[in-house]
């Protein structure tokens, strides 16, 4: 398809339509600020016309996005902290790789084997397994990591995997 024409039933050319759409997927912006920044361009259109090509042409940019992003390393550190919201204590769960990437956070009311589980089961769904966890040496972690990842050794400072 040409980006100098627009696609049928479209008013505007599909350039327009790939910019806020990727602004929207990749910057998490949202439909009031896509159209914000589409009229200093110039380009005036309505926040519910965003919203329709984001839910129209979804799978397309996010797979392409899915593609370009980073991959993580294979070093991870598993780091948790407790927050206190509209008074009631949470376990945030934070996993990060050697370079600062944050690869996933998960909010949890209790610090147990169970969340721990959870936390590294949706780690383990969205990345590959790591060679080297690093831990602050929880008990929390220990049962987790060697039930999702037999290979890693150990739970202590650094965990390395076995040779």
């Amino acid at each position: 398809m040409s980006l100098t024409k627009a696609p049928k039933r479209h008013r505007f050319p599909l350039s327009i339509i790939n910019q806020a759409i990727w602004h929207y997927h990749r910057f998490n912006n949202s439909y009031r600020d896509i159209q914000e920044q589409m009229a200093f361009r110039g380009i005036i259109l309505s926040h519910e016309t965003i919203r329709e090509w984001c839910h129209k042409f979804a799978y397309h940019f996010l797979n392409v996005i899915k593609k370009r992003e980073r991959q993580p390393h294979d070093k991870c550190h598993l780091d948790e902290m407790n927050i206190k919201i509209n008074g009631q204590w949470f376990v945030l769960w934070r996993a990060v790789d050697r370079e600062g990437l944050e690869l996933d956070v998960f909010l949890q009311k209790h610090r147990n084997k169970k969340s721990a589980i959870r936390f590294l089961s949706r780690l383990l769904r969205s990345y590959p397994t790591p060679q080297v966890i690093v831990t602050d040496k929880l008990k929390s972690y220990i049962k987790p990591v060697r039930f999702m990842c037999p290979k890693v050794d150990g739970c202590d400072t650094v965990s390395k995997v076995k040779s």
